[in-house]
């Protein structure tokens, strides 16, 4: 879909309830002040359930070796580019021949936010970590060939080297990425226990990092305040001198907000805003851009390891009640790549995400359920996160009216934002409406984590296939185009036919901002990053 922009008159007033304390003494201008729906819930990338708003704390509390460029797109927004990776706390990398290690040079200036030197112990400590704790971080990381402590050498201070048992073509990126944080190793142990050897219980509402903005305060469920960090070294210092993040549930409140110039970005806003504000054509008074997101899905999930939906036919009859076309139009309000009508099973091209060969058939549908032995139907549940209400609330709605036309009685499970993530977790949840996109864009690493056997967190569905695991694995070290061209062909069609996942769309990251904010850049995680705003 193609992205549009949009222009609004701003404001420069702030509502006394928006900064409030210390923060007022901060003038306008170097203030960025940010609404969304639903915030963090954990400032530790490696903790357990962290939801996905809780990124954009790691990514500007904490620094990576390396980091992706930058590009410019056709139409002139700025991108993250995944075919550069560009050093930030290593002042260089180089590649080994082979391509079985990777060695880094630090920064010898580098300092955490509490002044200690950043040295290769940390990286060490912190890559251990990261392969350790288990659950998403370790999964992250084995998706680059790092699963092991041994693999990572701290050959003095500030050189660091990665071991890799072979070419992995996803290793290098994979460092690129949000999980593989720098801590400030010592500061951490001091808060270590026993029992909690790597400090996750501090380090969930702590700073440990040595990014460009440090934590100034937090309370969750309402705001966080970052400031600068003026001895940052991993790049020019940004502009930005603090940055609040504001939890502002209700839709119309953060749009009321941004028309009045109180808040300078709508993060992720709502779909019947954007296409109300896009239908305005540029009359209004803010910027609104609006990017698709790349390698992403929101999707309906079926759990495939317990009754009825072990059966497939079952799951198919589901894929044909989703009433596609109205939850694009009454849901999203046409904000999304629609994922349904493909005219078959068998994919022609290895590209992700693509439509199913799914539409409305409530006929086709029933006769599934009889076949499966269900032909009265039965009693189930939809799942969604409060914190996506403001389109998943009518897409459950929706989903529920067309099951009841087929004989399922779907109640709908409303759960925080802050506990969805454990939630799917328990892998538990007959029908849940999730979203989960892939930070390294291929086929493949979607897949790996998505569908994978190992039944990563993202694997929300429980599903099992060793076939298609096979043919993941296989594709991830693929050096032969036609080969790989097969193999993603393989995995795909299997997932259209075996059903675990409905395809609902591709969504499409939507950020309003005042006209004067400049500098916003889209990247893989869909998270801000404060280093690249500057006010004019």
């Amino acid at each position: 879909m193609q992205r549009r922009v949009f222009l609004f008159a701003s404001s420069a007033i702030v509502a006394a309830g928006l900064i409030a304390g210390t923060a007022a003494a901060q003038t306008r201008q170097e203030t960025l002040l940010v609404v969304v729906e639903a915030g963090m819930n954990n400032l530790d990338i490696h903790g357990v359930g962290t939801s996905g708003r809780s990124y954009v704390a790691a990514w500007n509390m904490y620094d990576r070796l390396v980091t992706f460029g930058r590009k410019t797109l056709a139409d002139g927004t700025l991108s993250y580019d995944y075919s550069k990776i560009e050093p930030e706390l290593a002042e260089s990398y180089a590649v080994a021949p082979d391509g079985t290690s990777v060695t880094f040079k630090l920064r010898r200036n580098a300092k955490f936010h509490d002044g200690a030197p950043v040295t290769a112990k940390d990286v060490k400590w912190s890559y251990d970590r990261a392969v350790s704790v288990g659950g998403f971080p370790t999964f992250q990381m084995a998706a680059g060939s790092l699963t092991k402590p041994e693999q990572f050498v701290a050959v003095d201070d500030h050189t660091f080297r990665v071991d890799l048992p072979k070419r992995d073509k996803l290793s290098l990126p994979d460092m690129a990425v949000v999980v593989p944080a720098i801590y400030n190793s010592e500061l951490a142990k001091k808060h270590a226990t026993e029992k909690d050897p790597w400090a996750m219980e501090w380090m969930k509402t702590n700073d440990a990092g040595s990014g460009a903005y440090k934590l100034e305060k937090w309370t969750p469920g309402q705001e966080i305040t970052f400031t600068r960090f003026d001895d940052w070294k991993s790049g020019p210092l940004p502009k930005m001198k603090r940055v609040i993040i504001r939890d502002v549930p209700s839709a119309g409140n953060r749009r009321a907000l941004m028309e009045r110039g109180d808040a300078d970005i709508s993060l992720d806003m709502p779909q019947k805003d954007a296409s109300e504000i896009f239908a305005e054509k540029g009359s209004g008074k803010y910027v609104v851009v609006g990017v698709p997101v790349e390698n992403s899905l929101k999707y309906i999930g079926l759990i495939t390891t317990a009754k009825p939906f072990d059966n497939v036919k079952v799951r198919q009859a589901v894929a044909y009640a989703v009433p596609f076309e109205q939850i694009s139009k009454s849901a999203i309000y046409g904000r999304g790549n629609m994922m349904y009508g493909a005219k078959s099973s068998t994919p022609t091209e290895p590209v992700w995400p693509q439509p199913f060969p799914y539409n409305v058939d409530l006929d086709k549908a029933k006769k599934l359920l009889a076949e499966a032995g269900y032909p009265d139907g039965f009693e189930t549940t939809i799942s969604f996160d409060l914190g996506e209400a403001t389109a998943d609330e009518p897409t459950a709605v929706l989903l529920q009216e067309s099951l009841g036309k087929i004989g399922i009685k779907a109640s709908i499970e409303k759960i925080p934002s802050a506990n969805f993530r454990n939630a799917l977790l328990q892998k538990n949840r007959p029908i849940h409406i999730a979203s989960f996109g892939g930070w390294l864009n291929f086929p493949d690493y979607y897949f790996f984590w998505g569908y994978h056997g190992q039944n990563a967190v993202f694997n929300t569905m429980a599903y099992q296939n060793k076939s298609m695991d096979a043919l993941i694995d296989a594709s991830r070290f693929e050096t032969d185009p036609a080969k790989y061209k097969d193999q993603v062909l393989g995995f795909i069609k299997m997932s259209m036919e075996e059903v675990p996942r409905i395809p609902l769309y591709q969504q499409i990251l939507d950020v309003g901002m005042q006209k004067n904010i400049k500098g916003y850049t889209y990247w893989f995680h869909r998270q801000l990053d404060f280093r690249q705003f500057e006010k004019l």
